[in-house]
């Protein structure tokens, strides 16, 4: 049996299956990842100084001039085939729940319902105070005005973009994701160099693990099943073997 075919069998068998996707899901679409040597976002830019709650709170104008421009850089992104193919497993019921690092909002994009967002999103901002949210686009008008820190406009609380930047503690959707994968039967890692806590602590609670990922992960001796390579490529073959059928996948997507 071979890889894929292990895969289908641990999908099919599973009667409650997770998914955790990170960057590495994305680079299909534009953007970069973190962490690949050569590419990654953190080899040009220390995310302390620009995607931290100390660059927010006490150097705001390098925050939005730096950090909020990465975050806004990612709207125009469209969900790629590895997005696509996972929406079309959702539906069908192979997966019940997906859970993301990613805060670009490609699997929502794509059409994905049960989404739980552990690292927040980027299509709005919050007020500190009042807790009113403002669009990214209402947000980034009131900065083009020269607005830094950007206040409420109905409480003149400070705004600030509904990401966990570093310093953040973790939003309450991941005390769910937890519960999820500890009552789950499989989880796969799509994407994720899985070196990030505690996000990364939901490899060590599933009962089967499923990896798949482009380049190493510090999981992959745990891993039931590793599979390394582009994450739509898999997905595709994963998802032909399902069917037993390769023109279904166009077909409905």
């Amino acid at each position: 049996m071979d890889k894929i075919e292990r895969a289908v069998a641990l999908i099919r068998s599973s009667r409650k299956t997770i998914v955790l996707t990170g960057a590495g899901i994305s680079t299909e679409s534009g953007i970069p990842d973190f962490r690949s040597p050569g590419t990654g976002l953190w080899e040009k830019i220390d995310p302390m100084e620009v995607l931290s709650t100390k660059a927010l709170y006490q150097n705001p104008e390098h925050f939005y001039q730096v950090g909020f421009q990465m975050l806004i850089s990612m709207d125009d992104a469209e969900p790629n085939k590895a997005h696509e193919i996972l929406t079309k497993l959702e539906r069908e019921g192979y997966i019940d729940l997906l859970v993301t690092q990613n805060i670009d909002n490609l699997h929502q994009k794509a059409g994905s319902m049960e989404v739980l967002e552990v690292h927040g999103h980027t299509r709005s901002c919050y007020c500190l105070n009042c807790g009113m949210e403002v669009s990214m686009v209402d947000m980034n008008r009131i900065l083009q005005k020269g607005e830094i820190p950007p206040k409420c406009p109905d409480c003149e609380g400070t705004l600030r973009p509904s990401v966990v930047l570093f310093g953040d503690s973790l939003p309450p959707c991941f005390d769910r994701a937890w519960s999820e994968v500890e009552n789950g039967e499989l989880l796969i890692v799509i994407g994720s160099s899985l070196e990030v806590g505690p996000v990364n602590y939901l490899a060590n609670i599933c009962k089967q693990l499923m990896i798949i990922n482009l380049g190493r992960t510090t999981y992959d001796q745990q891993a039931d099943l590793l599979i390394q390579g582009s994450a739509s490529q898999i997905l595709e073959q994963i998802y032909e073997k399902l069917h037993g059928n390769k023109g279904n996948l166009n077909e409905c997507l």
